[in-house]
């Protein structure tokens, strides 16, 4: 079981740091993600952080601006958000999986159950 916590309301050029924390699965053993959604958009990429080498990718959308980052002493994910601005309004869903790292939301096996987070302008 994947739980996000950390979302809520900012003001834009605020910052936010989602958490995602596992239960009965060992992070370790899974390349990590952030995806999110917007109301009436697709659910999209936006951070993933490799299980093997620990390497990170991010969509343009947020680069610079957002830092994924894994804890597996402490079984977490998070992802910093900075510079946050009302286009990063939308759901924010964990997502785990033990092979495939990247974009495509459904090669992914396992996903939280989302956490909201709303900037304001």
């Amino acid at each position: 079981q994947l739980v996000e916590s950390g979302g809520g309301l900012v003001q834009a050029g605020g910052s936010l740091r989602l958490s995602c924390a596992a239960s009965g699965r060992t992070i370790s053993r899974y390349n990590m993600g952030w995806f999110r959604q917007a109301p009436g958009k697709e659910r999209e990429f936006a951070a993933a952080i490799s299980r093997t080498d620990g390497n990170t990718y991010y969509a343009d959308a947020v680069k610079g601006r957002f830092t994924i980052s894994r804890d597996n002493a402490k079984n977490t994910v998070y992802l910093q958000m900075n510079s946050l601005t009302p286009e990063d309004t939308a759901v924010y869903y964990c997502a785990a999986d033990p092979d495939y790292i990247g974009s495509i939301s459904k090669r992914i096996n396992y996903w939280g159950q989302g956490t909201q987070v709303t900037v304001s302008s």
